[in-house]
């Protein structure tokens, strides 16, 4: 191997260690919810919606149904921010490339993380926005991050699914806040860390990454970042052959926005089956992850009659558990990439190879899913901790298999639209979330099991997605064996 080639090869795993770390450490963090939901009543967040009621025999009761609402109004407008916000992310990923996008998540998060820092239990209304920010900033990190899976092509899927195991994992920072609260750290300087950190993000956005996108497949020493960029891949190439006709064969492999071959129009993508049906099977499954971490403070205080250590500890295995996301989406990605290295059937392409195995991890989504709600429906706390494994176990599969999904069964120049639209489309859904937590707060007394019984009848749909791809694939190679024979 050159020397060329052994630095492009280790500049490329020091973008995936670091796209990891980022990815763990930062992206998600705010789907650890309910560890900081935990320190804020502490710190008298949104107290003085709780109220002194008259419980069984006369006595005073502090009923703090209010305050429990109002965090999970914080937790559904920023869960819907993070996911509807992907669709404009994801036109100016696409349009403008990785520095721009990268650099607006950067100013985001850090606005996030400073305004809570400066938050305190008289200033509450200022989670509102602080957790929007840190949910939008850390969904660019992650889209930002996924194409670095192109550098790897026979691991693709392996990696993409890796990226969004470790958004799921990031969910612990909050846990990890929550411990240093515990021991003595104050919110503000945990917060005033995270925006320090802005600059290892920048360092990273500009080293380590394209200015705009990377290829796939991927050119022959294909070269990145600000001291190696296209300009000496082309100037390389030039020496070699020593003439024009070159550089512009270089330029078009180097030129992710003119396809080869005739791709689908993103009209085209937009109106499938695939597209629609893909659609429904991640909403009606986020549907049910949103409610559960969103609720899941006062299902655990139900069920421990109001214990706060005994709450605290389930929090914390809850929180614990997050961490495993990262090693459980990798497993999905080689589903994805099990077929890789041998040989398609006949007149098959690997699109259609690709897409045709993603209908096991999309069916054992769906499976984890209803087996989940279930768990989470059945009011025995010790079995919680069996729902919680399978909760960061599904939802490891489902972010990973739908980014993994739409990177193989659509063309990739309309990755970061449809991956945004997908998002948005999801987050109308997911505002159910907030009239549901309503409902069981209301009218139904505190007690979810029916709300939760009627989400695990909802997750059978998510089944209809495998199905139609296994037809849609079937319908293909009836297609070929057709061609074949005329």
């Amino acid at each position: 191997m050159s020397g060329l080639g052994k630095g492009l090869t280790v500049k490329r795993c020091l973008t995936f260690a670091t796209g990891l770390v980022e990815c763990l450490c930062f992206s998600g963090a705010v789907f650890g919810w309910a560890s900081l939901v935990f320190v804020l009543k502490t710190e008298g967040y949104f107290s003085s919606l709780c109220v002194n009621t008259t419980g069984v025999n006369a006595t005073q009761v502090l009923d703090c149904s209010g305050q429990d609402e109002q965090f999970s109004l914080v937790f559904t407008i920023a869960s819907f921010m993070n996911n509807f916000l992907t669709l404009p992310n994801g036109f100016l990923f696409d349009r403008f490339g990785t520095t721009v996008a990268r650099l607006l998540g950067i100013c985001l998060y850090t606005l996030g993380s400073l305004m809570l820092a400066l938050s305190t239990a008289a200033f509450s209304n200022l989670l509102f926005p602080a957790i929007s920010l840190l949910a939008v900033g850390g969904i660019l990190f992650l889209m930002t991050n996924m194409q670095v899976g192109n550098l790897f092509g026979a691991r693709r899927s392996t990696i993409i699914t890796l990226y969004n195991g470790a958004f799921d994992s990031s969910s612990a920072l909050f846990l990890v806040i929550k411990l240093l609260h515990e021991a003595g750290v104050s919110l503000r300087a945990s917060f005033l860390f995270l925006c320090a950190c802005s600059v290892l993000h920048l360092l990273r956005t500009f080293f380590l990454l394209p200015r705009k996108h990377i290829p796939y497949p991927l050119p022959d020493e294909y070269t990145y970042g600000i001291t190696c960029g296209k300009s000496k891949t082309l100037s390389l190439e030039q020496t070699k052959d020593n003439g024009n006709a070159q550089k512009t064969r270089e330029e078009t492999l180097l030129n992710t926005d003119d396809p080869v071959k005739q791709e689908k129009s993103f009209r085209e993508c937009l109106m499938s089956r695939l597209f629609v049906l893909h659609l429904l099977w991640l909403s009606v499954m986020q549907l049910r992850h949103y409610l559960f971490i969103g609720t899941l403070n006062p299902m655990l205080e139900r069920l421990t009659e109001g214990e706060p250590s005994l709450v605290s500890q389930y929090i914390n295995a809850f929180a614990i558990t997050q961490l495993c996301g990262v090693l459980c989406a990798p497993w999905n990605g080689l589903i994805f990439d099990r077929h890789k290295g041998k040989p398609c059937a006949a007149g098959e392409s690997e699109q259609q190879a690709d897409l045709h195995a993603s209908i096991l991890s999309l069916f054992l989504t769906a499976l984890q899913c209803v087996l989940f709600s279930v768990c989470a429906a059945t009011p025995y706390l010790p079995l919680q901790y069996l729902t919680f494994i399978l909760q960061v176990l599904n939802r490891s599969f489902l972010y990973g298999g739908n980014a993994a999904f739409l990177s193989v069964a659509f063309p990739s120049c309309h990755f970061g639209k449809l991956y945004g639209l997908v998002g948005a489309l999801s987050a109308v859904f997911s505002v159910l979330q907030y009239p549901l937590f309503a409902l069981v707060n209301g009218p139904l007394g505190g007690d979810p099991l029916y709300v939760n019984v009627g989400l695990a009848l909802l997750s059978l749909l998510a089944f209809i997605h495998p199905l139609s791809v296994l037809l849609h694939c079937r319908s293909l190679a009836s297609q070929r064996a057709i061609s074949a024979s005329s």
